[in-house]
This record gives C-alpha cells, structure tokens and sequence, in this order.
C-alpha cells in the first residue's frame, strides 16, 4: 500500500468522528453548554485553576498527551505488520480515543474540576477511591521512570539536546511571562517564543554538551537525571501558567511543524510499504491480542490522557464549548503522528531485516532516520533533519515527565494527606516522587518496570471509562459510546497482564533468567498479577456502582 492511502484515510477518520460523532455527542448527551462557569473560573487561583484561551490549550493538550508513545508504539508493533497496527490505530481512536480524552475532560468540569480520586469516591465507594489513589501513582511512578530514562539516554547520546532543551524552557517560561503578565498578541508570543525554541535545536549542533562541559561531565547519567528532576521540581511547584503550560505550549509546535512538513515531505516521495501487511498472531513480544493493543497506546487510547484531561486540561477550559475542539480534536491529531510514525517504520527500509536490525537500537533511532528521510524532500539536511528528530524525542519525553512529577505530588496529598498534613505540602509532595523516579532511572530498575508500563497505561484507560460510564448513568444520559469501549479495553488489558505476568513468572521458574534478571522477572511477573487483583476489585466496586445507577435517572452521587 501506498503511504498517501494511509494519510488520506487519517483524514477520513479525523474528520467523521470529529465533526460527526464526536459533535453529536457533544450536544446530544453532554450538551455542552457555553452558560455554564466551568471550574476555571468558579476558582481561580493562579496555580491550578486558571482560564485559558482554547487556542494555548491546543498546544498545551497535544504535548501534554502526545509523549514518545505514539511513536514508540507503532515503530514496535509493526513486527505483527502494519495493517492490524494500522487498523487499531484508525478504529481505537475512532470509536475509544477521543470517548476517553473528551469525556475525561467534561467529567471533572461538571464535577467542579476533581480527580480520579474523589469522583471514584462519589461516583463509586470510598474503597474505590484508595485503590485507585494508589494505582494512579504507581502508575505515575512507571511514567516518571520510563519517560526519565529516555530524556537521560537521549541528551547522553544526543549532544546537541541540552542546548534545545535548555532554549525550550527558556522560550516557555517567556511565553508565560507574555501572555499572562505583558498580555501581549498570541501570534506575537507564539513566533517569538517558538523562533527562540527552534534557534535551540540550531545552537545545539554549533554548541553540543561535549564541547561545553567536556566528555565526563556531557556522559554523566547522573548530571542529566538532576537536571530533568530539577526541571521537573519547577514544574511541579510553580503556578501551572508560569511553567508547565506555557513550555508545553512552545514544545508543541516543534512537535507539530516536524509533523506537518513530515507529512509534506510523505506526500512528496510517497513510498510504498516494504514491510509485510501482515506476519503472524504469535511473535516473539507475544500474540496480537492482547499485546498488540498495549503496545500502541498513545495514537490509539491511552489512560495517561485521562489524567492531563482530569486534572489538567479541565481546570483551564474557559468554556465548555472548548471540550470537543481540545479534549476530542487533539487526539485526532495524536492519531496522525501515530500513523507518521508507522509510515516511517513500514517504508524507510528496504527489507524487514533491516528494520529488525534497526528498531533492535531503539525505536527513536528509527524515528530520527524516518525524520531526516522526509524533510530531507523539502531541502533540509541530514544531520539537522535527523537531529531534530532526535530533539522532538527529548521534547515528548520531557514534557510529558514534568506533568507526570505534578501530578504525582496531587495524588500523593490526596493519598497521604489524611495521615499527616506535611504530604499536603507541594514541595514534600515534590520532592518524594523525584527520589523516587531518580532511583529507578539511575538503578535501571525502570527496563523492567516498563514492561508493566503498557498495561498500567490501558488499565488506566478502561478504570478513567468506568468512572465515565457510572457517571453518565448517574445522570441518566446515554452511556452505551463509553461502557463497551469500557468493557473491552478492561478485558483487553487484564488479559494482556495477565499473559505478560505469566510468561515472566514462566522464566524465573523454568530457570532460564539469573541474577539481577531473575530478581526483576520475579518483582515484574508479581506486581502484573497485583494489578490484575486491583483491577478485578475495582471492577467489582465498579459493577454495584452500575446496578445503584442503572434505571434510576439521576441518583445521588453519595455511595450507599
């Protein structure tokens, strides 16, 4: 197949389920109301609550949820072939990816702008509530851990990247310094502030970390694990306009303009696949279902989504109104860099040995290659077309990694907070969930954890659409375009668990792991089947929630 085929295809799909689908839902079921003060400007606080023009929240919403995963996932998954990854990317959106982005959103912005975590506790029982307090985190931590490491390997292997990292946050703290302090033009903040971010990715290859701070100090693991714990430790504890949401805001646009002269550059050269269409049900990595749908999350469904859309996104939309164009629109656009990426794994080699040999590298490498490829149609060199492929890498990684440290030090107040007022305490909160994704990048720890990383992630996706699902019952509005993507991602995830915990057990028993391998198979294959225990309680918690609600139009949101 023609790789314009699948582009024009991505458009279709974008455009029926957003101005069809996703639009009838908008004002049929949730029937968004632009009367309605939403959370943002009930309480206003300059800190979490702040309204915000939908045209900041594009950005912020895309970079926000658009990490390394819709990238990572389908260069991955590929090995089944591209048409079943093709497939669940274009259907998963459709029919489950904006479902949950969108609804995410509406839920907490009806619910004066609470968490997972105290909608669980109205929406279902208090027990609920402490089981996913703690899920969350745990699975917050995996996020931390992974995202973590990539942004430590890349700015070690890429040394022009601490130089566009460095500009990057320069031109978002600036950004939020003119939009919410000078209240200068948007399209003013938005050239000046991306032309500085952009300046970053040239100054890097002028300027790379080796040559500033010397091959000791540009190698050090340690050195950049600091650095993007600091960078996290700001985030977290300044006011989310002066930090984190401008950067995202800024980072999004070179995500974007690789994404948009990228597909330019597809419709230029226009390969065909060279990888197969279709390999077999079983490879190595495991079955296509279920391991094929955690593996590409990001582009398709993705829980962490939910907890941006919740916690974040919710807190800052000026209008209802603004819910469909960010909450649903975004992930249309999430599912085209996906589908980018998979253009850019099925076409740029010639043979399927070369892919393996390739991706056995690392998936950003592949990335990087595919880049450099189809910007190289528009003029662009090699080496710069190939580093800022590498620098959209560590800008996924960096911006998603700074939310997650925030959101972490949320759960942990919300968790914690009941036994002793210090875990309240933003920097407490801050500070303990840096340690702790700092361990695991620096021991390793986080290779073995991110195996568990895939499933946590749609486990999350399908606990965010049972919260969705009591509470469009609740109210006594349509719930049947929320369950059943419910009911098949939880079986989906929980079986994928379940296999993934099962064949890591199978190797510590059988004896074919040792050592520092044996240890982590041990700690991965049980904290799977861990999950799988917590899913099934909530799953319980959550069904006797659905019999309270169901044929009772609008009940009370106290549990009995």
């Amino acid at each position: 197949m023609n790789s314009i085929v699948v582009l024009v295809i991505g458009f279709l799909v974008a455009y029926v389920g957003y101005r069809v689908y996703a639009k009838y839902i908008d004002a049929n079921v949730i029937k968004a109301d632009p009367k309605r003060a939403t959370p943002a400007k009930m309480y206003m606080d300059g800190v979490e609550f702040m309204p915000t023009s939908r045209n900041v929240l594009y950005g912020y919403q895309f970079k926000s949820i658009a990490g390394a995963g819709p990238i990572i996932g389908p260069i991955i998954a590929i090995q089944w072939g591209w048409l079943p990854a093709m497939l669940w990317i274009l259907l998963g959106t459709f029919f489950i990816g904006w479902v949950h982005d969108y609804a995410s959103t509406m839920i907490a912005v009806r619910n004066d702008g609470a968490s997972f975590g105290g909608l669980s506790h109205r929406l279902i029982s208090p027990r609920a509530r402490i089981i996913l307090l703690a899920f969350i985190y745990f699975y917050l931590l995996l996020i931390v851990s992974a995202f973590g490491n990539v942004v430590v390997s890349v700015a070690v292997g890429l040394k022009s990247s601490p130089m566009a990292w460095l500009f990057l946050t320069i031109a978002g703290v600036l950004a939020g310094q003119m939009i919410y302090r000078w209240r200068k033009d948007i399209i003013l903040t938005t050239v000046v502030c991306v032309a500085i971010a952009l300046f970053g990715v040239f100054a890097g290859t002028v300027m790379p970390s080796d040559k500033l701070l010397g091959a000791t100090l540009a190698n050090s693991t340690i050195l950049w694990a600091v650095a993007a714990f600091t960078f996290c430790y700001f985030a977290s504890v300044l006011p989310i306009w002066r930090f984190t949401l401008p950067i995202n805001y800024v980072a999004a646009y070179i995500v974007f303009l690789g994404l948009f002269f990228g597909v330019i550059g597809v419709f230029i050269l226009h390969p065909n696949f060279t990888l197969p269409a279709y390999t077999e049900f079983n490879i190595k990595i495991g079955p296509v279902w279920p391991i094929m749908f955690v593996t590409i999350a990001c582009g398709a469904v993705s829980g962490w989504h939910s907890i941006v859309s919740s916690s974040g996104t919710a807190r800052q939309l000026e209008s209802e109104m603004d819910a469909r164009p960010v909450g649903a629109g975004i992930m249309f656009l999430e599912m085209m860099l996906a589908l980018f990426a998979l253009i850019i794994a099925g076409t740029i080699y010639a043979t399927a040995g070369e892919y393996s040999a390739a991706v056995a590298k690392g998936p950003g490498g592949v990335f990087a290659a595919g880049v450099a490829k189809f910007l190289g149609a528009l003029g662009m060199p090699a080496s710069v077309g190939k580093s800022y492929g590498s620098v959209m890498m560590v800008v996924l990684a960096i911006t998603i990694m700074q939310l997650a440290v925030r959101f972490m030090r949320v759960a942990t107040s919300e968790l914690l907070g009941d036994i002793s007022p210090i875990f309240r305490n933003v920097h407490i909160g801050t500070i303990i969930a840096s340690l702790l994704g700092a361990v695991l990048v620096l021991t390793g720890w986080w290779q073995y954890l991110w195996v568990l990383f895939g499933g946590a992630n749609q486990l999350m996706a399908s606990l965010a659409l049972m919260l969705i699902s009591a509470w469009l019952m609740s109210e006594g509005r349509s719930f049947a375009w929320a369950f059943y993507p419910m009911i098949f991602m939880f079986v989906t995830t929980v079986a994928a668990l379940l296999y993934t915990s099962y064949s890591l057990l199978d190797k510590v028993f059988s004896g074919v792991v040792k050592g520092e391998a044996l240890i982590g198979n041990s700690l991965m294959g049980l904290a799977g089947f861990f999950l799988v225990i917590a899913a099934l309680i909530l799953a319980c918690e959550g069904y006797k929630a659905f019999m309270r609600y169901r044929g009772i139009g609008k009940a009370q949101l106290t549990p009995a």
